[in-house]
């Protein structure tokens, strides 16, 4: 039903083929109000077949199934969508290096009146020029990346905050030199030569260069130390749909992170000083003060710190018996609901239907997959800390073990239980 629903329309301003950029988005918003719509139904119990009306166990796996068939399908319009927004995005970005071009050329000549028009204005704008059309020529080179976002989305195509701090910097850096180096050009005596080569010495860039450095090896050693602990499975990570401009400041599951917000903060701030420093000595590099570049050596530590820090695995605490109102205490057998306890079950940024319905509990050799459960609103199950899964017939009575595996494939300790006839 939802495939039909998506699959109308024509390649046109309300296209909803989902295969073309225009189409795409608008499929995707459809398949998300059908299957919001089929939830909130479920969720009031209506909607289930008669023929399974009698037995809670079938009419709530038919429903999970319903459920898990629909959100792949929400699933595989939202990467269509993000694919079709990163194809578009590319030309957005160019609008704003221009546009940041035109402000910094009308900044140059407002400051100019009175003061007068020196070659060091002519430097900079030429230097703003020459970045522009670099970055340009590399948008049109990754315009199926999102153009200039390209290198600053990490593997889980999320904007990574570590490369977006150290691409400022770089950016920074080059146009201070261009500046230099076109000034050197036009410069007509020895003496403002002199004067322009000593602005590249060590003494006046070092807390610049320091900052770069520090900044740089940060993004390097968050990407190596991300890889190795996934590859470890003590970080779980998920790939979300598209980039957005809320990555910087947010963790995975788009709660805002104080690690991520510090550095970035602190890094705006201290790539204004600079900016401000180069524009009023623009002879030489910009003098960051050592407080201030101490300041941001601090706060990218802080920021691998919490890298470092985060994650965890999954952990099974326990495995009981699901009891509901009126039922007798008794021991776990075939075709009893069980209830697992733990921690860590739904990995940040796998909060979505189709994720939740990837998960799997492994009973033995038999596995079960968790079934999705709706409320208005949302799902009772599964949830972080709780699953409830039935034990099939084909579990074999005896002592067994209980994993589960979650939406980024990471498993869980064992738990045994044991099944009786």
């Amino acid at each position: 039903m939802t495939v039909q629903v998506v699959g109308q329309g024509t390649h046109g301003g309300g296209c909803t083929c989902g295969n073309c950029p225009v189409g795409a988005p608008e499929g995707h918003r459809q398949a998300v109000a059908a299957f919001l719509a089929k939830r909130e139904e479920f969720a009031a119990g209506h909607g289930l077949p008669a023929a399974l009306a009698h037995s809670p166990g079938a009419s709530r796996q038919w429903v999970s199934d319903e459920l898990t068939q629909s959100a792949r399908a929400v699933a595989d319009r939202s990467r269509e969508a993000g694919e079709a927004w990163l194809l578009a995005v590319w030309r957005h970005t160019l609008i704003v290096v221009w546009g940041g071009l035109a402000v910094f050329a009308l900044a140059l000549a407002g400051t100019a009146i009175g003061a007068g028009w020196t070659v060091a204005r002519t430097a900079g704008l030429v230097a703003a020029l020459a970045v522009a059309g670099l970055l340009t020529g590399a948008a049109r080179l990754h315009r199926t990346r999102g153009g200039l976002l390209a290198p600053v989305i990490g593997e889980d195509n999320r904007l990574s905050t570590s490369r977006t701090v150290a691409s400022a910097w770089v950016l920074l850096l080059v146009f201070a030199v261009l500046v230099l180096a076109l000034q050197l050009a036009g410069a007509s005596d020895h003496g403002t030569r002199d004067e322009l080569i000593a602005g590249l010495e060590l003494a006046r860039g070092a807390g610049m260069l320091t900052v770069l450095a520090v900044v740089c090896a940060i993004a390097v050693v968050v990407r190596r130390v991300v890889g190795v602990r996934v590859a470890d499975r003590r970080l779980q990570k998920v790939r979300a749909e598209r980039p957005r401009l809320a990555d910087l400041l947010c963790d995975d599951a788009g709660r805002g992170s104080f690690a991520d917000v510090q550095y970035t903060l602190v890094t705006a701030v201290a790539v204004l000083f600079s900016a401000v420093r180069l524009a009023r000595r623009p002879e030489q590099l910009p003098d960051l003060p050592w407080a201030l570049a101490l300041l941001v050596t601090v706060s990218a530590a802080t920021y691998f710190a919490a890298k470092w820090a985060e994650g965890g695995r999954p952990v099974v605490l326990s495995v009981v018996r699901a009891r509901e109102a009126g039922d007798l205490d008794a021991p776990i057998r075939t075709g009893d609901d069980i209830e697992i306890r733990g921690t860590g079950f739904v990995p940040p940024g796998a909060g979505t239907p189709d994720r939740l319905g990837a998960m799997v509990v492994r009973i033995g050799p038999v596995h079960v997959h968790v079934p999705l459960i709706p409320v208005p609103g949302g799902f009772r199950n599964p949830s972080d800390t709780v699953l409830t899964v039935p034990v099939p017939v084909d579990v074999e009575p005896g002592r067994l073990d209980v994993q589960v595996v979650t939406a980024a494939g990471v498993e869980t300790n064992r738990m045994p239980i044991d099944v009786l006839d």
